[in-house]
C-alpha cells in the first residue's frame, strides 16, 4: 500500500499499514474505487454532453468518493458491494450514452474495468491503480492531481450532506465528473491541474453554501447557546461524526425513554440549532475530538453512534458499544443502514450510564454567520474605536500527532483586544478557555463545524465590505490545522478567494512537491506555522 493524503501519514507515506489504522487490504479497495469512479466519470461527462445526466450516479459519486476519507470506512466489504455498484452504474449509464447519440468507445483501461467477487483479486488489482502506479508521470503534475482529488474527496463529503438534507445542485456533481476523468489524462499537466485545483474550491465554496442552507433550512439559523460539559444521572448515548440528520432522528427515537443525547466530536455546534435544542434530553458535550478520544470512549457508561469520520479504528475494549451509520464501517462493528436506531437504543439501556450528575464548566457555540452578523454593527464600532485590534480564525482539523498544542499556546496568548473565530474539530484544542469578552462580545466565537468555513468566509466578505477593504487587507489573521481532506477542499476554496498569508500546521502536506509549495508560497503566501511567540509577533508587530 502507499497512502499519504492525511497529516498523519507516517515518514512520507504510509507502506505497511495506515497511521489511522487503514489495512493495506483496504487501502487497495479505496485506491481501486477512486479508479472505478474515474472511469464512470468519463461516460457521465460524456453523457451531459448529449442530455444524459443520470441522479444515481450524481449521488452515487459523492457517495463513494467520501467513502474513501481518512477514517470514514475501513470494512472490505462494503467497498466490493461499492465496487460492484460502480460497475452496474457504469454499465447502464454507457447504454443511455449510447442511445443518446454519444461516444461510449473509451480505451482506458478505468472505463472498462471488471469486478470479481474475489477480494484477493480485487485486492491484486487495486495494488496495480494507487498513487504511484504511473512512474513516467511529472512529479509537479502527481503531487496536483492527488492534491485535486484529495480535493474533491471533501466535496464530496459535504455533497453528500446536503444530499442527505434534499439539497443538491447539479454543477458540483458535474465537476466532480469532469475532474475525475481529467485525471485519466495522461497530457494534462502543471498548469492544467493548478486551473482544477482552484476550479475545485470554487466548487466547494458552493456545496458549503448548499449544505449550509440545508442545515439552516431544515434546522434553523444557528443562535449562541450554552452547552454543558458534565453529564445527567441516568442512560446515555454519545453522537459523534458531522451528519445532523443522524442527530436528529437519534433524538426523535429516543425521547421519552429516559435517555440522554451527548454529542462529541463536530456534532458540538448542533446544539445551536433551534430544531435540535428544543428536545430536553438533548444535554451537553462529552470528551474532545481527539487527544483522548479512545480514553474517552472506553469511559463512556452508554451506547456510541458515529455518523462520519471522526475516530481511528475503534478499540476492542469499546468496540461492542459503538454503531455506525451512513458511509461509516469497520469490520466487526454493528451498522445501522436504516436509520432505525433501535440496536443502539438497546445497547443504551443495557448499559448502567451515568450515575451522578456532574456540572463542570460549559461552552459556547452557534456563533455562525447569521449570529455575528446580527451584531455586525457593535462589532465595526469596537474595531473603529480601536477596542478589537485583530481577528483570529483559528481552526481545522485535529489529530494525534505531536505539535498541535501549538494552537493551544497560541490562542492562550492572543492579546486580550484580540477576537478569536473557531470553527471544526481543531478548536478542541482550547475550546473551553474562558477568554472573556470585549464589550459584550465573546472573544472567542465558535463559528461551528468544518463546513462552516462558509460562515466565516461570509463574516469576512461582509467585514470586508463595511469597512471598504479587501479580505485580505482586514485585520485578520487565518491560523489553520488540517487532517485530512475536507481541510484540503476548504483551503482550496480560500486559495480560490485569493485569501493570503495562511499559516498552515501542524506539517504541510506530504503529498505537495517541494515546486508545487514554491507556487503556492509565490502566489498566495503560505507559510507553516513556527512558533505562538513568533508568529503572533509577526502578525501584531
Amino acid at each position: 500500500m502507499f497512502c499519504y493524503q492525511c497529516e498523519q501519514t507516517a515518514k512520507g507515506g504510509c507502506t505497511k499499514v495506515g497511521v489511522c489504522g487503514k489495512q493495506p487490504d483496504v487501502a487497495a479497495l479505496q485506491d481501486l474505487l477512486v479508479y472505478a469512479l474515474k472511469g464512470l466519470s468519463l461516460y457521465a461527462v460524456e453523457g451531459r454532453k448529449v442530455g444524459v445526466n443520470d441522479e444515481d450516479v450524481n449521488i452515487f459519486t459523492a457517495e463513494a468518493i467520501f467513502s474513501t476519507l481518512t477514517n470514514v470506512n475501513f470494512d472490505a466489504a462494503r467497498f466490493m458491494s461499492m465496487l460492484k455498484k460502480c460497475i452496474n452504474l457504469r454499465e447502464a449509464l454507457k447504454l443511455k450514452v449510447k442511445a443518446a447519440g454519444g461516444n461510449i468507445d473509451f480505451k482506458e483501461d478505468a472505463a472498462n474495468l471488471k469486478v470479481t467477487d474475489s477480494v484477493a483479486d480485487m485486492v491484486k488489482l487495486g495494488e496495480t491503480v494507487g498513487i504511484n502506479s504511473d512512474p513516467s508521470i511529472d512529479p509537479d503534475a502527481l503531487s496536483l492531481r492527488e492534491l485535486l482529488i484529495y480535493g474533491m474527496k471533501g466535496v464530496g463529503a459535504y455533497a453528500d450532506h446536503a444530499h442527505i438534507l434534499g439539497k443538491e445542485d447539479d454543477s458540483v456533481y458535474a465537476f466532480m465528473q469532469e475532474a475525475l476523468a481529467a485525471t485519466l489524462n495522461k497530457s494534462l499537466g502543471v498548469n492544467d491541474y493548478l486551473g482544477l485545483c482552484m476550479k475545485c474550491g470554487e466548487v466547494n465554496l458552493k456545496a458549503m453554501e448548499i449544505l449550509d442552507a440545508a442545515n439552516t433550512g431544515t434546522y434553523g439559523n444557528p443562535v449562541p447557546t450554552k452547552v454543558p460539559l458534565g453529564h445527567k444521572k441516568g442512560k446515555a448515548i454519545l453522537v459523534s461524526g458531522h451528519d445532523l440528520k443522524d442527530l436528529e432522528e437519534i433524538l426523535k427515537q429516543t425521547a421519552g425513554k429516559g435517555i440522554y443525547v451527548y454529542t462529541h466530536g463536530e456534532m458540538l455546534p448542533c446544539h445551536g440549532y433551534p430544531e435540535l435544542k428544543k428536545y430536553e434530553h438533548f444535554y451537553g458535550h462529552y470528551g474532545t475530538a481527539w487527544q483522548n478520544q479512545h480514553k474517552e470512549f472506553a469511559q463512556f457508561p452508554g451506547a456510541i453512534l458515529m455518523t462520519t469520520n471522526c475516530i481511528q479504528k475503534p478499540l476492542d475494549s469499546y468496540k461492542e458499544n459503538i454503531f455506525t451509520c451512513g458511509l461509516v464501517g469497520w469490520p466487526d462493528v454493528i451498522h445501522i443502514a436504516d436509520r432505525n436506531f433501535a440496536p443502539v437504543i438497546e445497547r443504551a439501556l443495557a448499559l448502567p450510564g451515568f450515575d451522578s450528575d456532574l456540572g463542570v464548566k460549559s461552552v459556547m457555540v452557534g456563533f455562525g454567520h447569521n449570529a455575528v452578523m446580527s451584531v455586525a454593527g457593535t462589532v465595526i464600532e469596537a474595531v473603529k474605536n480601536k477596542q478589537i485590534r485583530h481577528f483570529f480564525l483559528v481552526g481545522g482539523c485535529d489529530g494525534a500527532k505531536a505539535g498541535r498544542n501549538y494552537y493551544t499556546e497560541l490562542v492562550e496568548k492572543v492579546p486580550s483586544d484580540c477576537i478569536v473565530l473557531t470553527l471544526a474539530c481543531g478548536k478542541f484544542r482550547f475550546f473551553d478557555k474562558e477568554l472573556g469578552d470585549i464589550g459584550g462580545i465573546p472573544r472567542l466565537l465558535d463559528i461551528g463545524q468544518c463546513n462552516d468555513a462558509y460562515s466565516a468566509i461570509q463574516i469576512a466578505v461582509a467585514l470586508s465590505k463595511a469597512f471598504n477593504v479587501g479580505v485580505n487587507e482586514l485585520p485578520l489573521s487565518l491560523i489553520l490545522s488540517w487532517y485530512e481532506q475536507k481541510a484540503v477542499a476548504i483551503l482550496l476554496t480560500l486559495l480560490y478567494l485569493g485569501i493570503k498569508d495562511i499559516r498552515l500546521g501542524p506539517s504541510l502536506p506530504v503529498f505537495v512537491s517541494p515546486n508545487v509549495l514554491n507556487v503556492l508560497v509565490e502566489k498566495f503566501n503560505i507559510k507553516p506555522i513556527s512558533t505562538p511567540d513568533e508568529d503572533l509577533k509577526a502578525i501584531l508587530g
